[in-house]
């Protein structure tokens, strides 16, 4: 079956880059590969992608900085880190620098197969549910959720693509409370328990945004012991 969808593939372990590069064509992506930081940052420069699988421990460049670089141009395009190194520190790390989600080696291909489309079709859930309502207002905040561009009482700012998954996600279940496991499974596809902080860390950076005193949160409500819930009505 031929897609559509384009793959930047960034890993500098010659047999499983290469595995992997034919797994995903036989999948019907069209796939890129670079085999160091250098030649994915060269390959980015020029063109952009559907998705990134992106190796963390690379020559010259790691995973951390070229997925800086990808987001300084392209806010949405979903990056799956590739990890050695199974630390909660470096998995939320990477996901507070805007990575989508993460695979620690050795891994299953079934799964990371499973995982690229899970993630590819978040994107298009966000695409299309941005597209019916691009811009909300509530309170003296306003957020684009096309340019990601946000704007409260003291100016604009940017959001990055999960912070604004995350309010969309809400928003779009308003006055119902939301767990941090349902917010992890489908914003972020990730199930372990020990991510939940991950949530945590970007309902405050939300708040930081648009709450007029974070510690004493108007919208984006704290429900003790079950999750958050949005409400924009006083």
């Amino acid at each position: 079956m031929k897609r559509t969808e384009t793959i930047l593939l960034v890993e500098d372990e010659q047999s499983l880059a290469r595995g992997l590069e034919y797994n995903l064509s036989s999948e019907g992506y069209s796939v890129t590969l670079a085999i160091d930081g250098k030649e994915a940052l060269n390959i980015i420069q020029s063109k952009r992608f559907d998705l990134v699988v992106l190796d963390i421990m690379l020559p010259y460049v790691d995973g951390f900085d070229i997925a800086r670089h990808i987001r300084v141009n392209d806010k949405k395009a979903p990056i799956l880190f590739l990890t050695a190194r199974g630390g909660v520190h470096d998995r939320i790390k990477g996901l507070e620098l805007g990575a989508d989600d993460y695979m620690t080696k050795p891994f299953h291909l079934e799964e990371l197969l499973l995982k690229i489309k899970g993630m590819l079709k978040r994107k298009s859930w966000y695409r299309e549910s941005s597209g019916q309502a691009p811009i909300y207002k509530f309170g003296n905040n306003e957020i684009n959720f096309d340019s990601l561009n946000g704007r409260n009482k003291n100016g604009n700012f940017q959001l990055t693509l999960h912070e604004a998954m995350l309010l969309r996600y809400l928003i779009e279940h308003k006055e119902v409370v939301v767990s941090r496991k349902e917010l992890l499974d489908n914003v972020w596809n990730i199930n372990s328990d020990i991510e939940t902080r991950t949530v945590d860390n970007f309902i405050a950076r939300l708040r930081k945004y648009f709450e007029a005193d974070p510690e004493k949160p108007q919208f984006i409500k704290s429900i003790r012991g079950i999750g958050y819930l949005f409400s924009d009505t006083n």
